[in-house]
């Protein structure tokens, strides 16, 4: 469960740290009044301390994001993170005393404040480095951890490679090697980690395993066409950082749709292009959402889901779930759960009917599907309600709520190198192709575009505008 889930944890740290800011002016408030000696003590009836407190609040959330303090662990050394707690609540104090002085509040005690900070930065920091301590023996342990695959084999890439090895705690799993020269392919590079291939190998081994982010730690002048894989990693969402020479002129290269920024890797400074959204904050409370909606939607739902179990083993005596395994994020694989609306040898039959597909690319479907259940099927397909039990692969955290619909891995073999780019995010229950008119009419690469859209586009207010169009899809009975 721990595995995807580095959103919820900052968002648990945004909302401890203001708990946390809260209750160290509580406290300071109450250490000036009773507990400092008789001449320091006591405090004045004015200001109102609770709209002290709330603007205290807000002025410290803004100034936490403001100095980055929800960074990852794994790009920072905890001293970065202690420097910038320090500068973020500094930052707060000057814009509180500012706000107190424009509002002509000038009864509000120095000294409180001056307890206030030292608690509050000391809170944070031994709050930040538990954090800090429970996320590395996690990963020491093999959890929360990302698949890295490195570009190179010599000196800059030995070098990454006994940084990470000598920081286990940062949740990096080295996939092994690539190069450009064919001699090196299966010889070992260092610390047990071997050549897997040649450039002209790379993308089979993209499709084929789940890569996280690839990493360039050889001169890029010395790779013939390396704007080519760049530009397919990136096609493929496929987290691109590079250790770079500063001759980045040698590359005829300008992102098409990922961001660019400097971002320390494991102690290495990496230039990195990122094509999914970096909203972290937006996607925290995205994920945490995807959970909370989950649950209730099961809740409410339940009867649904006794009355369709009863009419499916009525009409069709067998298994009421049907599971089938999907690809999640980067090709992450997992077992979808949906409502079976088919035949129990549904799989054996779909040979025989390969020649009646309506579909083009990768993708099947025929209207009249002989292999659906009278009735009960073809209803619940109709008004999508065979997806309802995909609610627990949200809480299991394999999907969410919205986001492109997880493919078949026979059907991504089949992908360009655009379309794998749609694995780039989370796959969900519903996105823009289960809401577009005439949805089944849809070519395969409109379909494919429909999702890119959506990652390109993301944000919350796009989530809750596609589950009421969703639900109003449902009504309709718009599906097949």
């Amino acid at each position: 469960m721990l595995r995807e889930n580095h959103k919820i944890i900052v968002q648990f740290q945004r909302a401890a740290d203001l708990l946390i800011t809260a209750a160290c002016f509580v406290m300071a408030y109450f250490i000036k009044r009773n507990i400092l000696p008789t001449k320091l003590a006591g405090l004045t009836t004015n200001p109102n301390y609770y709209i002290v407190l709330l603007a205290i609040i807000i002025i410290w959330y803004i100034s936490f994001n403001w100095f980055g303090i929800y960074r990852s662990f794994r790009e920072h050394p905890f001293s970065w993170f202690f420097v910038n707690i320090v500068k973020a609540c500094l930052a707060g104090l000057l814009v509180l005393n500012i706000c107190l002085f424009m509002f002509h509040i000038r009864d509000m005690s120095r000294l409180l404040l001056g307890i206030f900070f030292v608690l509050n930065v000391s809170c944070l920091v031994a709050f930040k480095w538990g954090v800090m301590m429970v996320l590395q023996r996690i990963r020491a342990h093999g959890f929360n951890t990302r698949n890295v695959l490195i570009v190179g084999t010599r000196v800059r890439a030995e070098s990454l490679i006994k940084s990470i090895d000598e920081d286990k705690e940062g949740g990096y799993h080295i996939l092994g090697c690539f190069d450009t020269d064919p001699s090196k392919v299966g010889t070992a590079v260092i610390n047990g980690y071997k050549v897997l291939g040649t450039m002209d190998m790379l993308r089979a081994y993209l499709e084929e395993n789940v890569v996280d982010e690839l990493i360039f730690a050889m001169p890029l002048r010395k790779i013939e066409d390396a704007d080519k894989y760049i530009v397919m990693a990136e096609s493929m969402g496929v987290r691109v950082r590079i250790i770079p020479d500063w001759q980045l002129h040698y590359l005829a290269y300008a992102p098409d749709v990922a961001s660019i920024r400097i971002s320390e890797f494991s102690g290495v400074q990496t230039l990195t292009l990122q094509s999914t959204p970096l909203n972290e904050g937006m996607l925290m409370i995205k994920a945490i959402l995807d959970y909370g909606l989950a649950f209730i939607f099961v809740l409410v739902f339940l009867p649904v889901f006794i009355l369709i179990s009863l009419a499916i083993l009525i009409v069709s005596p067998g298994p009421v779930l049907y599971r089938q395994e999907r690809l999640g994020r980067n090709g992450r694989r997992f077992n979808v759960l949906k409502f079976r609306t088919m035949v129990m040898d549904a799989d054996k039959r779909l040979d025989e009917l390969r020649d009646m597909n309506e579909a083009d690319g990768p993708a099947f479907k025929i209207k009249n599907d002989p292999r659906i259940i009278p009735w009960v099927g073809t209803f619940l397909r109709k008004v999508s309600l065979d997806e309802l039990p995909q609610l627990f692969n949200v809480l299991k955290g394999d999907m969410s709520l919205v986001g492109p619909r997880p493919p078949i891995p026979g059907e991504v073999d089949e992908y360009e190198i655009w379309q794998r780019r749609r694995l780039s995010m989370k796959p969900g229950l519903t996105c823009f192709w289960q809401i577009a008119p005439r949805r089944n009419e849809l070519s395969f690469d409109e379909w494919m575009k429909l999702d890119l859209e959506y990652i390109d586009k993301w944000s919350l207010q796009l989530d809750f505008l596609l589950l009421l169009k969703t639900a109003g899809a449902v009504l309709t009975g718009s599906g097949r």
